[in-house]
């Protein structure tokens, strides 16, 4: 049986010309990037390469980037890191601002935080899935220390207005932190632009390996170490630097870069089709979080009267790979908390599947997936006990 690949929000399958950068690197590379010799200096050199690639991306200054094992450690270095530097002796409480529609490697740390005496405002989405940022306004308190709100969203593909939250979070005196681990890659990123203190990656959201990701951290930002040891990544982040998966998310970086213009325009026509067809198809379904700008590659859709799990893997058994929402949630019986913030009734929200696409797909698969939601969609309804047409 062929399979057909659409869960690259999940993540993404290695690139044939990372997959060889990476090889390379691993068979020609053994220094450690902090020996002063050959092999290490050549390590040096293959690192700081990559550092380059990456922040070409992102559009900062080499000096402005920390390598890290990937998005779930950038985001705890930023959250944890730029808020400890105010939980000193007699200091004074801070305070955090995140969203309700975060990814649990946001959410976790600011519980951590909770449970540490520092209080956390979550904001919620309107119904489309996007923060309003005068929410963010007026949850600034005098002593709110960093704002946390995510780029893209994993599970709907929202966009968030992070350009005005960032203001007002520098109005408020507060730092700017932003989960962009669903963005890089799939949609144009400009730091600067963006004006955040901090931004988080993933390379294995866009074709690079597991197990590597970076944090940008602007120039003058406070930001403390969350673990101990070595003085690497300029005093931010120890360990032996991961060289090989450096250079492959640089490798990654480069790619989306070149090809970002017309695989944004490519994808964006392969979700609308394939949201045009399931919808013209299947009665009682509808899109999550349509009505603003998302990522090209994400639809999310519900489908009343069903479990999405149980869809879910009707569709595997026909090929496709699809997801009920947050792969890092995977296994939980509770509806994906974003959709259930954006107001969904728990039913809908448990009867909804995200569909994210990527470079191998075409029309011919979409075409195919769509077929195949429909038989699976209509074989489900009539085993449902809860299902009855319009």
């Amino acid at each position: 049986m062929r399979r057909f690949y659409f869960d690259h929000n999940a993540t993404t399958p290695v690139s044939q010309s990372v997959l060889e950068v990476l090889v390379a690197a691993l068979l020609e590379v053994p220094g450690n990037a902090s020996s002063i010799h050959q092999d290490g200096q050549l390590a040096k050199q293959r690192l700081e390469a990559a550092r380059r690639e990456v922040t070409a991306l992102l559009g900062c200054d080499p000096k402005e980037l920390v390598f890290t094992s990937g998005g779930t450690e950038a985001d705890n270095l930023a959250i944890l890191g730029s808020v400890a530097r105010d939980l000193g002796a007699g200091a004074p409480h801070s305070h955090v601002i995140t969203t309700a529609i975060e990814h649990p490697a946001v959410l976790n740390p600011c519980r951590e935080l909770e449970r540490s005496g520092v209080p956390v405002t979550y904001i919620l989405p309107g119904p489309d899935g996007v923060i309003e940022p005068g929410d963010i306004r007026r949850a600034i308190r005098p002593e709110t220390a960093l704002v946390s709100v995510m780029h893209a969203n994993n599970e709907t593909g929202a966009l968030q207005p992070i350009a005005e939250i960032a203001a007002i979070a520098h109005q408020g005196g507060a730092l700017m932190h932003s989960d962009g681990v669903q963005a890089a890659g799939k949609i144009p990123v400009d730091v600067r632009a963006l004006g955040v203190d901090f931004y988080s990656i993933s390379g294995h959201k866009f074709y690079a390996t597991k197990g590597i990701g970076a944090l940008y951290v602007k120039k003058g930002a406070n930001l403390r170490p969350i673990q101990f040891g070595g003085k690497h990544e300029r005093e931010r982040r120890p360990g032996t630097e991961n060289v090989p998966s450096a250079v492959a998310l640089g490798k990654a970086a480069a790619i989306a870069r070149g090809t970002l213009p017309i695989e944004t325009l490519r994808l964006s026509e392969l979700r609308d089709r394939l949201e045009t067809g399931i919808l013209s198809r299947v009665p009682d379904t509808g899109v999550n979080g349509v009505s603003h700008s998302r990522t090209p590659n994400t639809t999310n859709i519900y489908f009343d009267g069903l479990e999405g799990e149980a869809l879910v893997i009707s569709l595997d058994l026909k090929g496709f790979a699809v997801s009920s929402g947050s792969a890092c949630s995977s296994g939980a019986v509770e509806p994906s908390h974003v959709l259930l913030a954006m107001g969904l009734a728990p039913e809908r929200a448990r009867a909804s599947l995200r569909f994210s696409l990527g470079a191998s797909n075409n029309e011919e698969q979409v075409d195919a997936l769509i077929d195949a939601v429909a038989g699976s969609v209509a074989q489900l309804r009539k085993l449902s006990p809860t299902y009855t047409s319009a």
